[in-house]
């Protein structure tokens, strides 16, 4: 449709008006990079998106003195209280708090990045339980090349387990509870109270690249302990603790250990089992290249002699394991009982059976390299010794092998430990 010169006039000054309209309002700031207050706010993230919460935003103070514990939490809560992929930032410092509870169910997925160090409080009256307890989350990650320090050294003394059966249990550092889909990598786990890290009631977990170090005189300072749970991954893992570098407890299923070194430690254990009623079996758990160095013992299965449940560990494991001045390289033990705290000698109820050695080399600080000790009542069946060739490094005596109520084969195994 044609217009009046008159008209194309009209819609020429309205264009110029609005250009001068707008040329007259200033440029939008550029946001400080140094995060200056000055700089615009940011638009809320939509549902879905991801976000961070650091915990020395939420007050903590990383001078290794002020108590960070209400911080920590609080970031812990609003990560885990947002849709989307969230991440629990821990900068570089270190930060001292005392019990830290991350409990889920949360909105989506949390990774705590631990860049800095927390530091576990030594005053004991303020733990109920353990130390880091996270239970009920899904698709939980933590990473990052800082360290959990359970600063032991200064309550070790205070653990009498070695004296007392029902002995007052000590925090554990880091505890997953009912936990789905989670991976723990890169960090670092030092001088725990108890154990390092326990998993309980957790399915499909992954530890790789993990570095655990307590000295190995330190007491019940656990690696690795697992109950209850299947699908458990440990890789390319570092360990030296004062007790069992990794420990396989009862309703454990689906366990797999790959690239493991410990040492200084207990060894590799499955068990103990048998101390408490109504534990569930232990069935397929594989233990495959791995170095032992200098531990008390080497591949482990350990019962309690007056177990009072009747359960089966079954579907045992272990390949390509090298010894370095190993005390009781293999060993199974069905007449466990640490410090004479037995009540019923010999009445265990407990079944060990498909159990396989294979390719286990290296070097023993005692003669005995082999040790079956099985249940006159309840032999050990279906054990294979398949090319075991380990040797006592000492002079005083020769490379030896005990076998008591042990049923299987010996394949390939230096002819003195050809016991089966």
């Amino acid at each position: 449709m044609a217009l009046s010169s008159n008209a194309l006039r009209a819609i020429f000054l309205l264009a110029v008006v609005v250009c001068a309209a707008h040329a007259g309002k200033p440029a939008p700031k550029e946001k400080d990079k140094s995060g200056d207050s000055a700089a615009a706010p940011e638009a809320a993230a939509p549902a879905g998106a991801g976000g961070s919460s650091d915990i020395s935003k939420a007050g903590a103070k990383g001078d290794g003195k002020t108590d960070s514990t209400k911080a920590v939490n609080e970031a812990w809560a609003a990560a885990c209280g947002k849709e989307g992929a969230q991440t629990l930032t821990i900068p570089k410092g270190d930060y001292l708090t005392g019990p830290l509870n991350f409990s889920g169910p949360c909105k989506g997925s949390v990774t705590i990045q631990l860049d800095g160090n927390l530091l576990a409080t030594t005053d004991l009256a303020q733990y109920k339980t353990n130390w880091i307890e996270i239970e009920h989350v899904d698709n939980l990650v933590i990473t990052g090349k800082g360290t959990l320090d359970g600063q032991g050294k200064q309550v070790w003394d205070d653990n009498k387990c070695d004296k007392k059966y029902d002995c007052k249990i000590l925090p554990n550092s880091l505890v997953l509870s009912y936990v789905n889909n989670g991976t723990v990598s890169g960090i670092t786990l030092l001088n725990s109270k108890f154990f390092h890290m326990n998993v309980f009631q957790c399915k499909d977990i992954t530890i790789k690249d993990v570095t655990i170090t307590a000295p190995g005189d330190s007491p019940n300072t656990d690696g690795i302990h697992m109950g209850d749970s299947s699908k458990v991954t440990i890789t390319g893992t570092t360990i030296s603790s004062g007790d069992d570098c990794i420990s396989i407890g009862p309703g454990s299923t689906g366990i797999n250990i790959t690239g493991v070194t410990c040492g200084p430690g207990h060894g590799i254990s499955v068990g103990s089992l048998g101390r408490y009623k109504d534990e569930k079996d232990v069935t397929d758990v594989n233990v495959k290249d791995c170095t032992l160095k200098k531990t008390t013992n080497g591949v482990r299965i350990k019962t309690y002699e007056d177990a009072a449940t009747a359960l089966t560990a079954s579907q045992i494991h272990y390949e390509n394991i090298a010894m370095e001045d190993v005390a009781n390289p293999i060993i199974i033990d069905m007449n466990y009982c640490p410090n004479n705290i037995c009540t019923n000698k010999g009445a265990s109820k407990i079944t060990v059976k498909d159990v396989t050695f294979k390719n286990i080399t290296g070097t023993s600080s005692t003669p005995e390299a082999v040790s079956l000790l099985c249940n006159d009542k309840l032999p050990c069946s279906g054990v294979t010794l398949d090319n075991v060739k380990v040797e006592f490094k000492g002079t005083n005596n020769k490379t030896m092998a005990v076998c008591n109520n042990a049923k299987g084969s010996s394949t390939g195994c230096l002819k003195e430990l050809a016991c089966l």
